[in-house]
């Protein structure tokens, strides 16, 4: 069962045998398609999106910022075709809706659906049990409010589950311990500030965002013998869009996010070598809170390591008139940890009542198995349409 798990994270963590260094520390957790960006307009611009302007895909980075969106209501649908370098057959679904009540609060909820293709399970003296299809799906719900003007604040109930042999048990006789799907529930804690600015040239806007999320219980694939830390996040953001005349506007964006769980490899050994410091058993006996706190001070190569765990991104977003959309964005992640270091390019198109953005990552380290994935974000304002259809009767 652990290589099974482990296995099948280590995929969807982009493949980090692929990497060189001799010293490879990432933190690794139950659930890892909930760190991977579901829409394309924050693709667009490196995988950011706390602080920047509030869209249908919110919830996923912030879900503060549905208070202060524009439309009444609406619902996206985004499709990734994820690690294609790799296989061909492991896909990343989304669905997000919200419905504002007025100008002050609203409520929204989204599904994320990830199928981890096709997986041969193996018996410990390598003869072929059967096929099994892994997948993992989240389903939750958000509440989110204004506090002030410019402030407002959310939080989202998140329901997990992971099911990473299809439900298929194996028999402790044929050498394989038994799986079992794991599930859990998880809150989000967000805080969005925008202020407007008046200009010469128009109205500008500085916003502030920040995210604590998945702060919840431990999975467990074996009935509780061994608990796995799910990927608690917190993601602090900045953006200011400057527009330079009635149509046309530039919104520059940076965020940095760090994974709140903590790392099994802490403790030096002797010489260059770094050891476990603390057994498996030992490590899924921390409880989740601890976990949190334990993030920011256990890495074996101190401050250096510790400053290591945070991914980087930055994005800019060109517009006209609200409508035309082009972005360009780049994110990075330490060596050791991960090695996500990649460019990003998108576009966008909106109209009265629809909206359709894509994505295209561009790979700036070597043997990346991220390069050349695509998204695609297609939304429709529910309002626009009732609109559309009430103008024609």
């Amino acid at each position: 069962m652990k290589k099974i798990f482990v296995s099948l994270v280590a995929l969807t963590t982009m493949s980090l045998s692929m990497m060189a260094d001799d010293y490879i520390n990432p933190i690794i957790t139950a659930m890892p398609s909930l760190t991977i960006a579901p829409d394309a307009h924050a693709a667009g611009m490196g995988d950011i999106g706390a602080a920047t302007t509030p869209d249908m895909n919110s919830q996923h980075w912030n879900a503060a910022k549905y208070a202060f969106i524009d439309e009444r209501g609406g619902i996206t649908a985004s499709y990734t075709p994820w690690l294609r370098k790799l296989v061909g057959d492991i896909d990343l679904a989304y669905l997000a809706g919200f419905y504002r009540f007025d100008d002050l609060q609203a409520i929204s909820a989204t599904f994320t659906y990830f199928s981890m293709g096709k997986v041969n399970l193996m018996a410990a003296d390598n003869t072929f049990l059967q096929e099994a299809h892994p997948n993992e799906w989240a389903l939750d719900v958000a509440y989110s409010r204004k506090l002030h003007e410019y402030v407002s604040m959310a939080a989202t109930l998140r329901f997990m589950y992971s099911d990473l042999n299809n439900g298929i048990n194996s028999s402790a006789g044929q050498g394989v311990e038994e799986m079992y799907p794991a599930w859990t529930f998880a809150a989000d804690v967000s805080l969005y500030y925008r202020q407007p600015i008046e200009l010469p040239m128009g109205t500008s806007h500085f916003a502030l965002g920040f995210n604590l999320s998945n702060l919840g219980g431990k999975m467990s694939y074996d009935k509780g013998n061994h608990q796995n830390f799910i990927p608690a996040n917190m993601r602090i953001g900045a953006s200011y869009e400057l527009p330079f005349d009635k149509y046309n506007r530039l919104m520059f964006a940076v965020e940095c996010n760090r994974m709140l769980v903590p790392s099994q490899k802490s403790k030096y050994a002797s010489g260059d070598n770094y050891m476990w410091d603390s057994s498996s058993e030992e490590f899924s006996k921390i409880s989740s809170p601890r976990g949190w706190w334990q993030s920011f001070v256990d890495a074996p190569r101190g401050s250096k390591e510790e400053f290591d765990e945070t991914q980087w991104g930055a994005g800019i977003e060109y517009s006209y008139n609200r409508q035309f959309f082009a972005r360009v964005g780049y994110s990075h992640e330490a060596k050791y940890k991960g090695n996500r270091r990649y460019a990003t390019v998108g576009a966008g198109f909106k109209l009265s009542i629809v909206r359709l953005d894509v994505s295209y990552c561009i790979a700036t380290a070597s043997t990346n198995p991220l390069d050349q994935t695509m998204r695609f974000t297609l939304g429709f304002d529910l309002y626009g349409i009732k609109d559309l259809v009430n103008n024609r009767k």
